[in-house]
């Protein structure tokens, strides 16, 4: 399994990076975002991989960053959503703006991705509500934070920035166990954590109620 190549670029277009690795030429599917970052970059370049095997072919897919890959993994457990669908989703949305489409239950967002219709679309915002948030490396916890006015200790989510995630994330999801839209209850629990610092997650969905005018 090739999980990393360090490499220069010889060749980009039409989303495919040829990366030379000491005389061996690697055809890599990218992002129309990724393809754009590595376009001003020279000297050697290092790209996360994920090579998927088929009976009749190899294909590796390339990711400057972790948040990015990991986000291209998540993408393609939905049922639907294989590495095509998967990457052009990524050439629209930054992997933290993927989590807060997802958990703003914003399905719009995901459906501006070329050949990704509003049923798939949906079924990303369903099936990965639960899910993003828990990964730190798609930046979950940094996203939401500020978003919130909360401060992150990092991209990876760990100390307060990432409490304050969790605390997000389980108010969100308590307010949708009673019946709220999950964009309805991503905004109310955005505005209440924009106003308070409380770590106390009864008085932020409380709050959040309140501000729903329940």
């Amino acid at each position: 399994m090739i999980a990393q190549l360090r490499g220069t670029i010889v060749r980009s277009g039409d989303e495919q990076a040829v990366l030379d690795v000491q005389g061996v030429g690697y055809a890599v599917h990218v992002s129309g975002r990724t393809q754009g970052q590595i376009a001003g970059l020279s000297g050697e370049v290092t790209l996360l991989t994920e090579m998927q095997v088929r009976e009749d072919s190899m294909t590796l897919f390339g990711f400057l960053d972790l948040a990015e890959r990991d986000a291209f993994r998540l993408l393609i457990t939905v049922q639907g959503v294989g590495a095509k669908a998967a990457m052009a989703i990524l050439s629209v949305l930054a992997p933290a703006d993927l989590t807060s489409a997802i958990i703003a239950g914003d399905k719009a967002m995901v459906a501006r991705a070329d050949g990704v219709g509003p049923k798939i679309a949906q079924r990303v915002v369903n099936e990965l509500g639960e899910k993003i948030g828990k990964i730190s490396s798609l930046g979950g916890a940094l996203a939401i934070g500020d978003a919130a006015g909360v401060g992150g200790s990092g991209a990876g989510g760990s100390g307060a920035g990432g409490a304050q995630s969790g605390l997000f994330m389980d108010a969100v999801s308590a307010l949708v166990n009673l019946g709220y839209g999950r964009a309805e209850a991503h905004g109310a629990v955005m505005r209440v954590q924009a106003a308070t610092a409380s770590d106390n997650l009864s008085d932020v969905i409380a709050a959040a109620l309140r501000e729903m005018g329940t």
